[in-house]
C-alpha cells in the first residue's frame, strides 16, 4: 500500500535511510541524519507541496519515496527529482516500483513536465533498473565526482517526460 508518510513514519524512514547511508551509494551522505532531521526535511518538502510516499505491508513502512525541486532557480518549477528508498530485507519486492509509479502518477496530475533521477554510480544496477522499468532513460554520466567507501563514484542521470 502506497500512502502519505506522516510524522510518526520517521522512525521507520530515518531506520531505512541510515542503511542506506552506512552500506550504500544511493546517498552520498556519511553520517546518518537523526530522526529530527528527518522530520525537518519531510516537513520542507511536504510544505513545498511535493508528494512524499510511504509503501506499505501489513502496515509496516518497508519504502518511502519523495520529489522535490530538481533546481531552485524558477525556470526549473516544472522539473523536479525523486528519491527512492526500500529497506534492504525487503528489496525485489516491487516496493521501489510502486512507490516510483506513484510519484510519477501524482507529479503528472500536478502539473509538472520532467522528472529526474541522479542516482549513485554505474555501478547501482537495482536503481539504474527500477528506473528503467518507469519509463526513465539515461541521458548522461558524471565520471567519479563523488567519493565514499573509500572509491570514487560516478553520477548517473537519468529523466523521463511527464
Amino acid at each position: 500500500m502506497v500512502r502519505d508518510a506522516r510524522h510518526q513514519d520517521i522512525p521507520a524512514i530515518q531506520s531505512i535511510y541510515a542503511y542506506h547511508v552506512l552500506h550504500g551509494v544511493g546517498s552520498w551522505e556519511k553520517t546518518p541524519p537523526e530522526i529530527d532531521e528527518m522530520v525537518t526535511r519531510h516537513d520542507t518538502i511536504t510544505k513545498n507541496k511535493y508528494p512524499y510516499y510511504v509503501g506499505t505491508i501489513d502496515g509496516e513502512v518497508l519504502g518511502y519515496a519523495y520529489v522535490c525541486s530538481y533546481r531552485p532557480r524558477p525556470a526549473y518549477q516544472f522539473t523536479v527529482e525523486n528519491s527512492v528508498y526500500v529497506a534492504n530485507d525487503a528489496a525485489r519486492r516491487g516496493i521501489g516500483l510502486t512507490l516510483l509509479d506513484a510519484l510519477i502518477s501524482q507529479c503528472t496530475f500536478l502539473g509538472f513536465r520532467r522528472m529526474v533521477a541522479i542516482i549513485g554510480d554505474s555501478a547501482n544496477y537495482p536503481s539504474i533498473g527500477l528506473h528503467k522499468k518507469a519509463g526513465f532513460h539515461h541521458v548522461g554520466i558524471i565520471p567519479a565526482c563523488g567519493f565514499k567507501h573509500e572509491k570514487w563514484l560516478d553520477q548517473v542521470i537519468m529523466q523521463r517526460a511527464l
